[in-house]
């Protein structure tokens, strides 16, 4: 919604507009919002409580001052130039998504997705030149392997399931544990992880660099012939970032260029209803974690599986209340993804499905949303269940079927 407040500006100088919010007239006010007679908390046709929180924003955020900054004289900054090198890529955002905050320092171009398309392919980032990144992210199945962990260049099984490689252009964190805060710091831990590729990066540059073609490329990617590590993962990233899905059977049918089925309309129910026995509502409660366009929230959530091993972002950050927390992948493409979940322990959909209706273990950070249902599970029929699978499955994008 939006709150218009009257505000006279004089924009003739930089000025901070303050606002106060407050939650007494949004919340103590009669009829309170909790009574029986009103609806949930997540706003669904004729839920009163939408409306009268609608109503009550109006009020409850007002102008607190305006604050002038001083005037003074200042010579003009030059920014630094950038002489932009290649083709700017179009990179194109679907309807009703977000948009991503692409890297400003080396904007996309088509010779560094190119060149980051062909090191994607590249044998020799690994130590024996018989892997290569896509050995691990297969691109018919959405850029994952199938397999519940990998085996690396020296025959060391990962310790991990791989992680599906698409829409990463709306994250901000990678791996299961965000331990990577950027896409391009993240493509070249495996090159010297010893589970994985198993080689030094020096290595890389020197094998690339005894290859005509690729010190020519590097230059019409970058402007000049020197391959560094820096340029390796920059248009590893950049080749990524492409990697973008949205033409799911799901996303035509909202787009009124398709039909979900009965059984898919009612499992897209199911995953977006709340878990609200009071009011006889007993959807599968998905939408939290698995909500939007993108069909995740990019946090991190301990999701009630037990494991004494793993930590988690626990690992990275130290912290208890980070254990058994792991980064939410999307469920976009999730038929072609299996198997399931940080360790790849659920070989199916109905598996993972089950897991949430009658199979967490409650734990001190299981997540709010699961924690809240109860014991004994949502109750689910096994119509229920077949539906909401079936709803899963309409959100693989074609290309990433091929």
């Amino acid at each position: 919604m939006t709150v218009t407040l009257p505000v006279s500006l004089d924009l003739r100088s930089d000025a901070t507009v303050v606002l106060e919010f407050h939650l007494d007239r949004l919340f103590n006010q009669e009829p309170a919002l909790a009574t029986a007679d009103h609806g949930t908390t997540h706003s669904r046709q004729d839920d009163p409580v939408a409306a009268a929180l609608k109503k009550r924003v109006e009020s409850a955020i007002a102008l607190r001052e305006i604050r002038h900054a001083p005037k003074t004289v200042q010579a003009p900054v030059q920014a630094p130039s950038r002489k932009l090198i290649g083709t700017p890529y179009k990179f194109r955002v679907a309807k009703g998504f977000p948009l991503p905050v692409l890297s400003a320092d080396f904007p996309l171009t088509n010779e560094r997705v190119r060149l980051g398309q062909s090191l994607f392919y590249e044998m020799r980032l690994s130590r024996s030149n018989t892997q290569a990144c896509a050995s691990c992210h297969n691109p018919t199945f959405a850029l994952a392997d199938r397999r519940a962990f990998s085996t690396g260049d020296s025959g060391e099984r990962g310790t991990r399931n791989t992680m599906p490689l698409f829409n990463l252009a709306w994250k901000n964190s990678f791996f299961w544990d965000g331990r990577a805060p950027s896409l391009r710091v993240q493509a070249l831990q495996p090159i010297e992880s010893p589970i994985e590729m198993h080689e030094s990066l020096d290595h890389v540059i020197a094998e690339l660099n005894a290859i005509g073609s690729y010190p020519r490329r590097f230059e019409e990617a970058f402007g000049s012939k020197e391959i560094t590590s820096e340029r390796i993962g920059i248009a590893l990233e950049q080749y990524l970032l492409t990697r973008t899905s949205f033409d799911s059977r799901f996303d035509r049918a909202a787009n009124g260029k398709g039909a979900l089925t009965d059984q898919e309309k009612r499992g897209f129910e199911l995953f977006m209803t709340e878990y609200d026995p009071r009011r006889g509502l007993k959807g599968a409660d998905c939408f939290h974690c698995h909500g939007g366009a993108l069909f995740t929230d990019h946090r991190f959530h301990n999701n009630g599986l037990k494991d004494e091993e793993d930590y988690g972002l626990a690992r990275i950050t130290g912290k208890p209340s980070d254990r058994n927390r792991f980064s939410t992948p999307s469920l976009r493409n999730i038929a072609l993804t299996a198997p399931y979940m940080h360790d790849g322990r659920f070989a199916t959909l109905e598996e993972v499905v089950e897991h949430y209706d009658s199979g967490l273990f409650h734990s001190p950070t299981l997540d709010p949303n699961l924690a809240k249902h109860p014991r004994e599970g949502l109750g689910l029929t096994v119509e229920d269940k077949a539906a909401l699978v079936a709803f899963l499955k309409s959100l693989t994008d074609p290309k990433f079927a091929d």
